[in-house]
This record gives structure tokens, sequence and C-alpha cells, in this order.
């Protein structure tokens, strides 16, 4: 059974950074893709970041230059570095885990494991 288990949200201030972690069990992380998604308050879930099974990572728009999404694979732990955050990242942050296909996928329809969610608030 895979389970994912995020930790590492909580209150921070604009500007400040925050690193996510995505502790996998039941598959070997690095053989899948694994990403990042958010949800604000009133707003569907959105993409954030995805690393994918050969290592490559893709991020949105609004995110690139600011997070990175490394991972431990002797942790089997994924995470999402967070820097210079906005008022605006403030969310519930989501890791997912998904099948390993040849084409990256940047909608939550393309994932078939989630965590439980980790609070993310950015003040102004």
């Amino acid at each position: 059974q895979v389970q994912l288990v995020e930790s590492g949200g909580g209150l921070v201030q604009a500007g400040g950074s925050l690193r996510l972690s995505c502790s996998v069990s039941g598959r070997t992380s690095s053989d899948y893709p694994m990403g990042w998604f958010r949800q604000a308050p009133g707003k569907e879930r959105e993409f954030v970041a995805v690393i994918s099974w050969t290592g490559n990572t893709y991020y949105a728009d609004s995110v690139k230059g600011r997070f990175t999404i490394p991972r431990d694979n002797a942790k089997n732990t994924v995470y999402l570095q967070m820097n210079s955050l906005k008022p605006e990242d403030t969310a519930v942050y989501y890791c997912a885990t998904g099948a390993r296909t040849s084409i990256v996928r940047t909608t939550p329809q393309g994932y078939d494991y989630w965590g439980q969610g980790t609070q993310v608030t950015v003040s102004s």
C-alpha cells in the first residue's frame, strides 16, 4: 500500500523559506513521478512542481526560480524547498505520486496517491 506523509508546513513571513517533506512508503519514490500541488481556500488544486522518474523537474510559472524539488533516495523522501515566499503562496500543500509514463502530468487527475496535506501560511 502506497502512503505519503507530508510535513514541514507552518507560518512564515513574506520573503522567508520553508522546506516541506514527503515521506513515501510502499514504493520507491525515485521510480515514479512525484508531484507537489497546492490548494488555497475557494480555489481548485493547482500544480506546483514535479520530479519525473527520470529525474527531470518541472515547475509552475508562479514558483519558477523560487521553489525546487530535491529528493533523498536513501530516505525515500521528496522535498519542496520554498524560498522568497509570498502571501499568495498560502495554501494547503499536497504531495502525490502516479504511474510512470513518458508524459509529465501537471493535473491532479494524473496522480493516484496523495498525502494528507500540510498548511503553509505566508504573512505579509
